[in-house]
């Protein structure tokens, strides 16, 4: 019996729709945001690093959607000019404030009458956790586009009872792989639970789009963690010593498996702590990860601030999730979408509009803690999103 399931679009009316199993699969259509305008001051939204690359895209998202926002960092001319390029330099339009990382009143100042903050700044291992402890300290929702397991793992580490006293809920890591890759897994894993083994892979399609930058300038500070693999999870433990047991993995592209080897992605870190699997690991393609040990201070400084907007568009993330459970029953899901660094920021707006709008139970979250799975993937499918879950027995059937 089949059991295969594609998202292709947002519907035009209400849909609640279930699979053999039961397990919900599409979600109530979302508002566009040309139907509804949010403009009190109960959305606004803080961006810290907003005249970064990504962080400009990240107010040039929140300009189109017309949510209030105030653009926060070090250069307040360059917060000016990042308003400016987003069409939000009128009165009222957005305001620039000041603040180090390493001065928490000033932060907490620029933060005090946001309801979300956003940190689009890396490295994030540096400067990450202050910003965090500012926002739980004003009661803001928090949210950042961070990819370095170092990071993530320190902020669930570190600050998770402090921010459900608060009543805020900080959700790390939504980025165009850390977001999608875990609702995905969450989806992937419900269909063989409980599961043995659950891999994450990545692959990047550039097309000539180099990374930001500023991305650049975090994996170097994380770069044994690149090079090395990262972190690993079994058996109730992260550790960099777990290795990886797959060594090839399909891509949508291709017919025959390439090969693949462990890799830093954020979900090893998240997707643990809402599915219960005894392994979890995250792999890339090889040449990917071959070329993060060529990054050195003299190629970042040789690179523009990120690529031209062509050159984003033409570019593909693909994420491919495998669950294999208990039973030997395979389950598999992919999503991919084009333009890392749009992605990144029509995600991480999205997920800190959710987060004061919808709600969430306060602490740190995973994505699929905070968020309806299926029902944000559908949301991403208006942005070039697609993804797709297929269920096959232990004789490799399709179910």
């Amino acid at each position: 019996m089949s059991q295969r399931i594609r998202a292709r679009g947002i519907r035009d009316d209400h849909v609640y729709s279930e699979d053999a199993d039961g397990l919900t699969v599409s979600h109530k259509r979302h508002t566009l945001p040309s139907e509804i305008i949010e403009r009190t001051s109960d959305m606004r939204i803080a961006v810290y690093g907003a005249s970064g690359y990504t962080g400009k895209l990240v107010v040039a998202e929140l300009a189109r959607r017309e949510i209030d926002m105030v653009l926060v960092g070090r250069n307040v001319e360059r917060l000016r000019e990042a308003a400016a390029g987003a069409g939000r330099a009128r009165a009222g339009g957005a305001e620039s404030r000041r603040a180090e990382a390493d001065d928490h009143v000033a932060l907490v100042h620029a933060f005090q009458d946001c309801a979300a903050v956003i940190n689009c700044a890396g490295p994030f291992v540096l400067s990450g956790e202050a910003i965090v402890r500012a926002a739980i300290t004003v009661g803001c929702h928090y949210v950042d586009i961070a990819g370095e397991q170092r990071h993530l793992k320190r902020i669930f580490d570190t600050f998770a009872a402090s921010a459900e006293a608060a009543g805020v809920t900080v959700v790390p890591g939504t980025n165009d792989d850390g977001l999608p890759g875990d609702l995905l897994a969450h989806l992937v894993a419900e269909r063989v639970r409980p599961v043995r083994e659950l891999v994450v892979g990545l692959e990047l399609v550039r097309s000539g789009a180099m990374p930001s930058r500023g991305t650049l300038r975090s994996a170097l500070e994380s770069i044994d963690t690149f090079t090395g693999g990262g972190l690993g999870y079994q058996d109730g433990r992260w550790d960099a010593n777990i290795a990886a047991r797959r060594t090839a993995l399909t891509f949508p592209d291709g017919s025959d498996p390439v090969p693949v080897v462990k890799f830093p992605l954020p979900a090893v870190i998240t997707v643990p702590r809402h599915v219960a699997a005894r392994r979890v690991e995250g792999v890339a393609k090889a040449e990917l990860v071959a070329a993060f040990a060529d990054i050195a201070p003299a190629v970042i400084d040789s690179v523009p601030e990120g690529p031209p907007a062509e050159n984003r568009h033409a570019a593909r993330w693909i994420i491919v999730v495998e669950a294999i459970g208990e039973d030997d029953r395979h389950a598999r899901g992919v999503v991919q979408g084009t333009d890392m660094q749009g992605s990144t920021a029509v995600i991480a707006v999205e997920s800190a509009r959710r987060l004061v709008a919808d709600g969430a139970k306060p602490g740190v979250l995973a994505p699929a803690q905070a968020y309806a799975p299926a029902d944000f993937l559908e949301f991403l499918v208006q942005h070039g999103v697609h993804w797709s879950l297929d269920v096959t027995d232990s004789t490799g059937d399709a179910r």
